[in-house]
């Protein structure tokens, strides 16, 4: 890690009266003690050193992630703290969700704009420990600092995964059946929703859409039985789009992915909005659904069937693996007529 949480907001000795507007505290190092530090797992030594000792359990193996979010961009301005703080947390456990490894602590990395509140940071840390217990791990170091541009929030998290299990992109075969889990497309159009559109749907609609995209829920429990049981040959996290995402899989293994169009799972809410608009094409490539879309023989289709009723979450079957058809592994909507669909995109995508 860079450094630990406890370093410098900025380099020398600050006082966070000059740079935050309704900070009422002597210095960085009060910050850290009121709001992060009681977030703390030992591995953190209480924040009060440079670094952090962590220890893997034996016959494991450690699986890191990071993801950034920056406000404007992956949060609205006005989020409340505490959701912003979970839905940190939450994009990062969907990817170590989808490598079926079971979360051990945190990296936490922010860029505190000038002005901002200490009853914003006090709120955020509020958040971080409500999630922090409902996915039994802790902070254990970081780095702040002060900023004059948006709040910008990095997290990286590490997991544990028995040796040899964790599922990768890379590992799907010819013949293999393409799943995903939960629904697909609400968060896309609870963004929409936040923005004011589809005025005509139910409230009860809106607020179920708005939920999916302000506080995703990552499939932890069924990613990490996909990894314990072998089910799963490949899979990743639905963040930048259905398509996109199988896409990925596609690309690591070196083989094309099929999806049928009419297998995509769609909550009543979200095929509302498809049915009345023709918005199928916008659920599969919106991203932020955070669902798992993983690959696994035929032979498997009972047990997938049988975790599915036994955890209470939807796994579909809504494609294969196919060999290559062209010069590079591609990623093809079939409708029901068998032909392909033309989409003018697959995803979000990363400049």
């Amino acid at each position: 890690m860079r450094r630990s949480i406890r370093s410098a907001i900025l380099s020398g000795p600050t006082n966070f009266r000059a740079h935050f507007g309704g900070l009422q505290l002597a210095s960085e190092f009060d910050l850290i003690a009121q709001c992060f530090a009681p977030l703390a797992g030992p591995e953190g030594l209480g924040l009060k050193d440079d670094a952090a000792l962590f220890q893997p359990n034996p016959g494991t193996e450690l699986v890191y992630t990071v993801d950034a979010m920056a406000s404007g961009v992956h949060f609205l301005p006005d989020e409340a703290p505490e959701l912003v703080a979970k839905r940190l947390i939450r994009v990062n456990i969907s990817d170590l969700a989808a490598k079926g490894a079971k979360p051990r602590g945190y990296l936490l990395t922010i860029a505190l704009p000038h002005d901002l509140d200490i009853a914003w940071v006090q709120a955020f840390a509020e958040g971080l420990g409500e999630d922090q217990e409902a996915y039994g791990f802790k902070v254990i170091g970081g780095d702040t600092i002060s900023t004059p541009g948006p709040l910008v929030l990095s997290l990286m998290a590490i997991g544990e995964v028995r040796q040899g299990r964790m599922i990768r992109r890379a590992g799907a075969q010819a013949g293999d059946d393409l799943y995903v889990t939960g629904t697909i497309g609400d968060a896309a159009f609870g963004l929409e929703v936040t923005k004011g559109t589809h005025q005509s749907a139910s409230e009860a609609d809106k607020a179920y859409l708005e939920g999916r995209f302000r506080l995703p829920t990552p499939r932890l429990s069924f990613g990490q039985m996909l990894a314990t049981e072998a089910i799963a040959t490949a899979a990743a996290d639905v963040s930048d789009g259905l398509l996109a995402d199988a896409g990925h899989i596609g690309i690591a293994s070196g083989l094309d992915i099929e999806v049928n169009a009419g297998s995509i799972p769609l909550s009543d809410p979200a095929r509302r909005i498809v049915a009345s608009d023709n918005r199928l094409a916008d659920a599969i490539t919106g991203g932020d659904d955070y669902e798992i879309v993983f690959s696994a023989p035929a032979d498997c289709r009972q047990m997938i069937n049988t975790a599915s009723v036994k955890q209470g979450l939807p796994a579909t079957r809504i494609g294969r693996v196919v060999e290559t058809l062209g010069d590079k592994p591609a990623v093809r909507l079939i409708g029901e007529d068998g032909a392909a669909i033309q989409l003018e995109h697959l995803g979000y995508r990363h400049r």
